[in-house]
């Protein structure tokens, strides 16, 4: 009897340990992709953000071997200088100035192209999107050889003509026009898409009831898009705020600072005062972060009831006699956004003189003459930088087309833990300048025990840490407009789910997929900021080159040549979306 009481199972300690082996193989399958994933975005975004707040809170800058972690606040007296309140009322004021002028140029083209019964509506949508693939640094280099206030090509002309020479886009003014010229494109697409979808009933309620359509605007079709104009418009301000290139190339000559080229003189004084550089760089990201939350809240509260999918067209506005008055205004947008400094840029190319008093020097016996062009397109710098920027973007178009898919598929297509905290670390970048995360990204490179500063390898890297966002909203997109059934199908009839994916997921996301992958190369080919950073005499890529001939303003013939091939490419690179799109 007592031998059967001792064999009772109940001491035996192994049924109490197997309950937690199917609990811990559950945390792993939740957590082990999706981990790892976090701890690379990590590792991409979120060290060289830590860095950039390490620096602003320490007293020495990160490099090998000294990492200080003595928290002070000595750094951000810098804000109490007079220069830098400056240089941020200049930014502040620059950007909201900036930003209603685009708002206004961009929401008009919208509204002529989308309601109205302009001339040629195809051509005033195509105006409305055309300097969005002109790169705007190149637009503010065309623009300084135009407006300068000395040797600028209008005031040449304006002198030829027995007037006064007042142009000068060496100035805030100059500033505000180029930044609206170039991101009026983001209010257009919004606010074009708002009124083209736009559902008729309520217009037609007005009229039925009496309203004019000067009344019928102001009451209904202007406020149903209110909305997307507040969008764009927060949208535009970021962008505006935290632009270097267009601000270094205008506002610098005329002793106009704002805040990221403040920041880049710090870093590149003797001694550099990168601690100084990275307490304002907090505020920048402090400025942008209340922005992007303003954004989000607004787009939040967009109400799509007016929004119909029935294929009801809207009726066109009649302009009567403004319809002349109206596309001329778009011509002399088009003008000046896109065939001025194209116009600038082949003058520059083709003056043989460096000096030039009058337009009439290009007409003399040799005073004109193109043949540069070819001397830069077969030069060795221009084909280094060349070869240097597809090697560049390629990678970083496709690491980044990756890295994007695997983030999307993860966030929407599973469930496993963390999925917003990969959306959310993937986001980042936007709140987060070009300028500061340049400045993150150098020091986290300069430290690394990896060598890969000053190789193509850690351009290729910034980039894709850049513009993370822009390819996780391009992929994830296209994840929800494809069902998964297909994929589940797959799975049940034996495919592993990796075998699923690849044989049905990524053939049905094949379009979405090649639209990032264009969108992250043109990105890519347009960046110019976070490689001021990273760059050596090696590694020059070509936005790179062509900044740093105006800069240096010895070889400005050259600079011009290079910035017409580059826009050619450039536009070749914006036609292929559009072709892919029709098809």
């Amino acid at each position: 009897m007592a031998s059967t009481l001792v064999t009772a199972p109940a001491p035996d300690p192994a049924p109490p340990a197997a309950p937690p082996g199917p609990a811990r193989i559950s945390f792993w399958r939740t957590w082990l992709g999706s981990g790892l994933l976090i701890a690379f975005l990590a590792f991409l975004i979120l060290i060289p953000a830590g860095f950039v707040l390490l620096a602003a809170m320490t007293g020495s800058v990160p490099r090998p071997g000294n990492i200080s972690f003595s928290p002070t606040f000595d750094n951000f007296s810098v804000l109490g200088v007079p220069e830098v309140r400056k240089a941020f009322l200049n930014s502040m004021i620059m950007a909201i100035s900036a930003t209603l002028l685009a708002a206004l140029i961009g929401g008009g083209l919208a509204f002529l192209a989308a309601r109205t019964d302009i001339r040629v509506p195809k051509f005033v949508y195509l105006v409305g999107l055309m300097p969005m693939f002109l790169p705007s640094y190149v637009g503010a280099l065309a623009w300084s050889i135009l407006g300068s206030p000395n040797a600028g090509l209008l005031n040449i002309g304006l002198r030829d003509l027995g007037l006064p020479a007042f142009i000068d886009l060496y100035s805030m003014p100059g500033l505000i026009m180029v930044f609206a010229i170039y991101y009026a494109p983001y209010t257009f697409l919004m606010v074009h898409a708002a009124l083209s979808l736009m559902s008729p009933d309520l217009e037609e309620a007005a009229h039925i009831h009496g309203a004019t359509t000067r009344t019928m605007l102001r009451r209904i079709s202007f406020p149903l898009a209110l909305p997307a104009v507040l969008g764009s418009a927060i949208l535009t301000f970021t962008l505006i705020f935290e632009n270097f290139p267009v601000a270094q190339v205008l506002g610098t000559p005329g002793g106009v600072d704002t805040l990221p080229t403040f920041i880049f003189r710090l870093l590149n004084a003797t001694p550099s005062r990168g601690n100084e550089s990275a307490a304002i760089a907090v505020v920048l990201v402090a400025v942008v972060i209340i922005a992007t939350m303003l954004q989000n809240r607004v787009i939040a509260k967009r109400s799509y009831t007016t929004v119909s999918g029935k294929g009801v067209r809207n009726k066109k506005i009649a302009l009567g006699r403004w319809r002349t008055p109206a596309f001329i205004a778009v011509l002399i947008f088009f003008t000046l956004s896109i065939v001025l400094p194209l116009l600038a840029l082949l003058v520059t190319a083709g003056q043989t003189s460096p000096y030039m008093s009058t337009l009439g020097d290009l007409f003399e016996p040799g005073g004109f003459d193109l043949g540069i062009i070819g001397e830069v397109a077969r030069s060795a710098d221009f084909l280094s930088a060349t070869s240097n920027s597809v090697v560049v973007s390629l990678f970083a178009a496709t690491a980044g087309t990756i890295l994007a898919f695997l983030c999307g598929y993860t966030v929407y297509r599973t469930k496993v833990g963390g999925r917003k905290l990969i959306e959310g670390i993937s986001m980042v970048p936007l709140a987060i300048p070009a300028v500061v995360l340049g400045m993150g990204l150098l020091w986290t490179w300069l430290v690394m025990p990896i060598p890969l500063y000053g190789t193509l390898a850690v351009m290729a890297i910034a980039f894709v840490a850049v513009q993370s966002p822009q390819g996780f909203r391009g992929i994830a997109s296209s994840i929800m407009q494809t069902d998964r059934d297909l994929e589940d199908s797959a799975v049940m009839l034996g495919a592993s789910r990796s075998r699923a994916i690849l044989a049905v997921t990524v053939p049905l996301m094949k379009v979405g997929l090649l639209s990032t992958f264009l969108l992250l190369l043109m990105l890519s080919m347009r960046e110019l900021t976070v490689p001021l950073f990273l760059y050596t005499t090696d590694t020059k890529i070509l936005s790179i080159t062509i900044y740093d001939a105006f800069e240096n303003g010895g070889a400005l013939r050259g600079a011009a040549a290079m910035s017409l091939l580059y826009c050619l490419f450039m536009f070749i690179l914006s036609y292929i979306p559009r072709r892919l799109a029709q098809k």
